[in-house]
């Protein structure tokens, strides 16, 4: 009988570590401010955590999200070949989201870059244009 007893809280304390180690805590904290001329900042800053550096999917934080991150370097591939340029700025800036983009785990970028810009539209676009770019020249050839 005791060692039943034994044997159930060990169990039960195995159970509860294995439990605390899965969780993975996901921080937010504000973005931060980066050039809106260049995609390639913008998108190492606020991109490469999920996405990872290279576009792969694979950035530091991808194991904490409930969706895996998309592999941005085979958007022109997954679409017969051509970059979809509206496609993706419809991601970034909320017109039409995909799997993470709106949660609370993936941010849509078009209101955060507005703000940014101090509610200047031409600003906010021109943010999202050079991300856009720059998802479009991580493109494996």
């Amino acid at each position: 009988m005791l060692s039943r007893i034994i044997l159930s809280c060990c169990a039960l304390i195995m159970l509860g570590a294995w439990a605390i180690a899965q969780k993975s805590d996901i921080v937010t904290v504000p973005a931060p401010r980066t050039s809106a001329t260049s995609g390639k900042e913008m998108y190492l800053a606020y991109c490469a955590t999920c996405h990872g550096r290279e576009g792969k999917g694979d950035g530091p934080a991808a194991g904490a999200l409930k969706t895996a991150p998309t592999d941005l370097t085979l958007l022109s591939e997954r679409n017969h070949g051509r970059f979809p340029s509206v496609q993706v700025v419809n991601v970034i800036t909320g017109s039409v989201g995909g799997p993470a983009h709106g949660s609370k785990e993936m941010p849509i970028w078009g209101p955060i870059f507005l703000a940014m810009g101090h509610q200047y539209e031409s600003e906010a676009r021109l943010r999202v244009a050079n991300l856009t770019d720059y998802v479009k020249s991580l493109q494996e050839k």
